[in-house]
């Protein structure tokens, strides 16, 4: 197999020929087709998580067909596709997991984070957290929704089920998000980085009500407000933005400092709540949905070899949606 490897972080990706991978008991290897990448990718490679492990395969975002199946693993077959997410294995036994909060296992391990991930020809999965994707739909297409589509997908769950729904940052999660929330019946308003016209042209082709700057104010009160972006400093100003009761929710995995603000701006039980990996109901509920919902991804196609490429146009924000590797 090949990969691109994390040998240390902040340091580029290098493609490695590394032998081939035999599943062990409960487990699954993936023929990979395509891989998102996405930030918490860059997270990783940045060292911005802690207590990285490397060197390590990074990518989360993974479509593709069973090779060989480990001894126990059942309802799975040979050459069925699925889709590898950010949580890719929990312990079982801790008091989350009993409590089915399995996103909150005390034990867990992450897929490109600390076990290998996609960005390569092949991967090895735990069994119980692939995902089966059926055959409608092509491996690019659907590679944004294991992360962006699946936490989103949380996000949204968590802030409720109010109509006028605000999100910050307009990036793979929140275009998959904003075509959830339209057809919920919900409003959608886009607070892009101040005065990216092009995002913000983007957000109303995928029918944002209202889209403009993080530095301009709501032109209504929101319901719930998702922040994707990582900056800290969003955090009050989308509180300004929730009507009385409302909710903010923090989807990122990373995120810079929260700077101090009154009180009053979380006054009259407003809530700021943040979101955590995901459950394997979240992705049974999200993934069965999605093709009635006729969710339509917008991705730009790179080589798996162009994988630094892909992260380095990723941070400069180069592309609408998502980007996606291909080996």
């Amino acid at each position: 197999m090949h990969a691109m490897v994390l040998n240390e972080v902040g340091t580029p990706l290098v493609w490695t020929e590394l032998p081939d991978r035999q599943p062990g008991p409960g487990e699954i290897r993936v023929k990979v087709m395509a891989c998102g990448v996405c930030r918490t990718d860059l997270h990783v490679v940045d060292g911005e998580l802690p207590n990285p492990q490397v060197p390590i395969i990074p990518g989360h975002e993974i479509v593709g067909r069973i090779e060989a199946l480990g001894a126990g693993v059942t309802g799975l077959t040979i050459g069925e596709r699925v889709g590898i997410p950010w949580l890719g294995h929990t312990c079982g036994v801790c008091p989350y997991c009993v409590e089915r909060r399995e996103n909150l296992c005390d034990h867990p391990l992450f897929t490109g984070y600390t076990r290998d991930g996609g960005f390569a020809t092949a991967v090895i999965a735990d069994a119980h957290y692939a995902f089966p994707l059926g055959e409608v739909g092509s491996d690019e297409s659907l590679a944004p929704l294991l992360c962006a589509g699946l936490i989103g997908w949380r996000a949204l769950t968590i802030g409720g089920a109010g109509k006028k729904l605000g999100l910050y940052g307009f990036g793979a999660a929140a275009h998959i998000v904003a075509q959830v929330a339209q057809w919920e019946g919900r409003s959608v308003f886009a607070f892009t980085r101040p005065g990216d016209v092009e995002k913000q042209r983007f957000a109303r082709k995928l029918g944002a009500t209202w889209a403009g700057g993080s530095d301009e104010p709501s032109p209504e009160p929101l319901d719930v407000a998702i922040i994707f972006a990582t900056a800290g400093e969003l955090i009050p100003t989308a509180l300004k933005s929730v009507r009385k009761g409302g909710r903010v929710v923090c989807a990122g995995i990373h995120m810079s400092d929260i700077p101090s603000f009154p009180y009053e701006l979380l006054w009259e039980e407003r809530e700021l709540l943040s979101v955590a990996n995901l459950t394997r109901q979240d992705g049974i509920d999200f993934l069965r949905l999605a093709p009635e919902i006729g969710i339509v991804t917008t991705t730009t196609a790179y080589p798996l070899q162009q994988a630094n490429q892909a992260l380095a146009d990723l941070r400069a924000g180069k592309f609408d949606g998502a980007a996606v590797l291909i080996p």
